[in-house]
């Protein structure tokens, strides 16, 4: 489908689809199967601006806003998903300081963080604290001009790689949800450490560690917003990221089905190309079908975004849910349509399969995001009464 790109937008989609194609499949499977973070394929986007797409002109970006993000995020996803969320991870660490910072707290991270030169992470999970954020027990503590933070973040995209952290910690446990505050932590902060990169079922190229805080000094200047604003930080943060994750997924999706077309016409059985009979033909119109349907849904919402929407909770969880489910689905399928084939870790789809299970649970489970949904839409029809 076309859909009315301007030229810019078209020619980010098709750099970042030529790294997708070049740099990034071949070795996608060395990637995953050593678990190693992709540093060459960082330097690369770095050097393209791929980094700064999203990113106002003010602070070195390219001044395009989530629909650019989308498109590149989206392509990379095609060739390897691990690779992709190590990029993306960077803009959900670098959106509450273009959302939420000052204008010192800007000119001093986000260059950097357009360039490529610094990676950016955000750090909300615990063990104890997923789709419940009330459960963070990170604590930060007035000292004088400082706040000491204390305790562990889990399961932190970027962990241990991004030289830039938000962190979501407790100011005053009293006040609930009220009580969070989001601060920015620089790697090289003493108190901070990292533990062990977690060992995963798909997007293994990225990074995923424990983020530990240990009597870890932060200047009370690298506040985000104010005391108490943590919440609303994290909540505006998510409305404008999620959809990237279901870009993610159509571009997960997108890559299944280039695959298995592919692999269709290729493949003989009963004397003849499986592409030739109607089981597998009704299976790829379906796959084709629901991707398209998920990438015009993660469109039409960055735009709605990128055009001032004061309100896209919705629409954001609309575009992760349902991009996110069509990627297991239309993954899975892939797989059926190599049969014993698609099993096996000489072919990509098993891994794009893989990769596609964590898009319907990071940055809010699905079962979050139909809450989500639901309660706009009581509060649409209610005010209708």
């Amino acid at each position: 489908m076309d859909y009315f790109l301007t030229e810019e937008q078209q020619m980010i989609k098709e750099l970042a689809a030529r790294i997708a194609d070049e740099k990034v499949a071949p070795v996608a499977r060395e990637l995953d199967e050593k678990e190693e973070f992709p540093y060459e394929i960082m330097k690369i986007l770095a050097e393209s601006d791929l980094f700064g797409v999203y990113i106002p002109e003010e602070y070195s970006g390219l001044g395009g806003g989530i629909t650019e993000q989308c498109l590149v995020i989206e392509e990379l996803s095609r060739a390897c998903a691990g690779v992709a969320v190590s990029y993306a991870a960077s803009g959900l660490g670098c959106t509450p300081i273009l959302l939420f910072g000052t204008e010192e707290q800007k000119q001093k991270y986000v260059p950097d963080i357009a360039a490529g030169k610094k990676l950016a992470a955000f750090a909300l999970t615990e063990a104890n604290a997923g789709s419940d954020v009330s459960g963070i027990q990170t604590m930060a503590v007035k000292d004088g001009d400082y706040y000491i933070l204390n305790g562990t973040k889990q399961w932190i995209t970027n962990g241990g790689e991004a030289d830039v952290y938000v962190v979501l910690a407790v100011t005053n446990r009293s006040k609930g949800s009220r009580g969070f505050s989001a601060f920015i932590v620089e790697k090289d902060t003493p108190g901070l450490s990292f533990g062990k990169k977690e060992k995963k079922l798909g997007i293994r190229a990225s990074a995923t560690r424990e983020v530990i805080f240990t009597d870890c000094r932060i200047p009370k200047e690298n506040i985000l917003g104010k005391e108490g604003m943590g919440f609303i930080v994290a909540m505006k943060n998510f409305d404008r990221t999620r959809p990237g994750i279901g870009a993610q997924a159509v571009g997960i999706a997108q890559g299944a089905l280039d695959y298995a077309a592919s692999y269709a016409h290729q493949r003989y059985q009963f004397g003849q190309p499986i592409s030739s009979f109607q089981a597998i033909q009704h299976m790829l119109a379906d796959m084709a079908t629901q991707t398209e349907a998920a990438r015009a849904l993660v469109y039409a919402t960055a735009r709605m975004i990128d055009a001032g929407a004061k309100d896209f909770s919705k629409e954001s969880s609309m575009a992760k849910v349902f991009a996110s489910d069509v990627a297991m689905k239309v993954t899975t399928d892939a797989v059926q349509i190599l049969g014993g084939y698609g099993y096996m870790r000489d072919y990509p789809v098993e891994k794009m399969m893989r990769d596609a299970k964590i898009t319907q649970i990071y940055e809010g489970t699905n079962q979050i995001q139909r809450n989500i949904i639901a309660l706009e839409l009581i509060k649409q029809y209610a005010s209708k009464k």
